[in-house]
């Protein structure tokens, strides 16, 4: 019966979540805005890695892994972020809460799976005001503010089939659509009118996930895993809408439209680009699991909305994933914290983004707990990110954040026929 109820909740929670700016960092300028979704928490505290096949946890970089759910799940995953941003110019603060994920597994007979989604992949957000090119701080300067919204969601359907006890094929069809939405304010000092320009892009495309895992004993309690996932390069459709305003003169910088100049619409092709992880790990099950995964994209294709955006390329980018888990006791009546999983993992990516002839990178140290519910196979996750992105050379930015991860995964059996009304 709490569930019937709790699942309602959190989808208006997800919907009010997607309406909210989910992120802080001026690098979500480019591109197609900062990649949030990093993997399921389970997996996420762990590095990232996927490699591991499991009975009641939802892995959504995978779809292989879901032939090996035994019972239906639900989980649904978000965070509080917090940022401090480093320049030569100064200091600055940002916090953010946001949904990470929402997703259903149902387990098909003994040798099937079927899941779906939703995903808000990627989010633009940032506000910046800069001065004259001086450098100098003051209110006789040329001033310009910047500002950006919106993001990328995915909706996903993926299906898996267990072709032996040991080797399972996946693959997953994903709908990719949204919106975003950036500003250039300039105001000269002793000008009545400022320039406003508004730049909109509609986002939408189809592409697919493939994914295979792999599992074989190799002693009497240990277990080897692996893991392949792939996605080919595909097409993002963006409509672009260009306007030029004259405004308005605002001490808060609310800005009031005196007259719209001009309108221009463009159709780009941005292309999402293809992606290849292989992961290996071994460990005992339900006792403890130690893995690496690396993951090479295609993203030196990749390019921004508008063309004309300078001192901006893309590389292609790879991501380094190491970490596991352990439980002390997964059958323990008298010691509760005996049945708590232990995660941890550390991941360092390139991101494929060159700014300034500056490559930027994130590095992240993961740690958490995996918390049973009383009665059930259903468990509360929490667990804690600490990383850096980004560098403060070449009058860039670094960001230094900590985000508090929580999720809820709630576990039962349908579709059992009952043998009495």
């Amino acid at each position: 019966m709490i569930k019937k109820f709790i699942i309602p909740i959190f989808l208006l929670f997800s919907i009010v979540s997607l309406a909210q700016q989910a992120t802080s960092s001026p690098y979500s300028f480019y591109g197609i805005g900062d990649v949030r979704f990093k993997g399921t928490l389970e997996n996420r505290l762990m590095g990232g890695i996927s490699i591991f096949p499991d009975s009641i946890h939802i892995n959504i970089q995978n779809p292989a892994s879901l032939s090996y759910l035994k019972l239906t799940s639900f989980t649904v995953g978000g965070g509080f972020n917090a940022t401090k941003f480093n320049s030569y110019k100064g200091d600055e603060k940002a916090q953010r809460t946001t949904l990470d994920y929402l997703a259903v597994g149902v387990p098909l007979g003994k040798k099937a799976g079927l899941g779906f989604g939703l995903i808000p992949y990627s989010a633009v957000g940032y506000r910046i005001r800069t001065t004259d090119d001086t450098g100098v701080s003051s209110p006789t300067g040329t001033i310009r503010r910047y500002e950006g919204k919106g993001g990328l969601n995915k909706v996903y359907a993926g299906y898996s089939y267990k072709f032996t006890t040991n080797f399972s094929l996946g693959a997953s069809i994903n709908y990719n659509f949204g919106n975003v939405e950036t500003t250039d304010i300039k105001y000269i000092p002793d000008v009545q009118y400022g320039a406003l320009e508004s730049n909109t892009s509609e986002m939408s495309g189809f592409n697919f996930n493939l994914g295979a895992m792999y599992q074989h004993k190799i002693s009497k309690k240990t277990e080897i895993y692996g893991s392949l996932t792939y996605t080919p390069e595909s097409d993002l459709k963006s409509t672009n809408v260009r306007t030029l305003s004259t405004i308005l003169y605002t001490e808060d910088f609310d800005p009031a439209i005196y007259d719209s100049n001009d309108s221009e619409t463009s159709k780009t092709t941005l292309k999402l680009p293809s992606t290849f992880a292989v992961g290996l790990g071994f460990g005992q099950a339900k006792k403890w699991l130690i893995g690496s995964e690396i993951t090479l994209k295609e993203s030196s294709g990749l390019k921004n909305r508008f063309s004309d955006v300078n001192n901006t390329t893309f590389e292609n980018s790879v991501k380094y994933s190491f970490g596991g888990y352990y439980v002390p006791n997964y059958t323990s009546f008298s010691n509760y914290f005996k049945k708590v999983t232990y995660r941890a993992g550390f991941r360092y990516e390139n991101t494929g983004l060159v700014i300034r002839n500056e490559s930027i990178k994130d590095y992240a140290y993961t740690l958490g707990f995996g918390l049973p519910m009383s009665g059930t196979f259903s468990n509360l996750n929490v667990g804690f990110e600490f990383g850096k992105r980004g560098t403060a050379k070449a009058n860039l930015v670094q960001e230094n954040y900590t985000n508090v991860i929580i999720s809820l995964s709630l576990n039962d059996k349908w579709f059992v026929k009952r043998k009495y009304d």
